[in-house]
């Protein structure tokens, strides 16, 4: 799935203009930190964090040999598989710890945007449309 994605983002990247594409290397890590922050005021809205674990668990599935002019009737057989699993669990979290956190980003982000004006208007300049 997450091949399917990458190959989907560079398909639309290539359709984006050299401007769009300056523009959205500059502006990067800001919307890192807009992500980090959203997550952040609802870990301090819930009350407690998230943890996202991935576990594995143990499918069997046919995998009985298709019939050949050797074999016309194999017999049965059965495999297991590695199944992945995405578990969310809640778990706590020092609120204090997240104020600060949160207070943290947002003057990050505060700086992002001011150097990503800068950036924007030099892709605007440097690829004009």
């Amino acid at each position: 799935m997450k091949s399917y994605f990458t190959a989907m983002f560079v398909i639309l990247g290539a359709c984006a203009s050299p401007q769009e594409r300056c523009i959205t290397a500059a502006t990067r890590d800001m919307r890192v930190v807009d992500t980090l922050i959203a997550q952040t005021k609802a870990t301090l809205a819930r009350g407690y964090a998230l943890e996202v674990e991935t576990v594995y668990r143990t499918e069997f599935k046919d995998c009985t040999p298709k019939p050949t002019p050797t074999t016309p009737d194999p017999s049965p057989r059965l495999c297991s598989v590695e199944v992945p699993q995405t578990i969310t669990r809640p778990m706590a979290v020092d609120l204090n710890a997240e104020s600060a956190k949160l207070a943290s980003l947002e003057t990050k982000r505060a700086a992002q945007a001011r150097f990503a004006q800068t950036a924007i208007g030099q892709c605007r300049a440097e690829f004009p449309e």
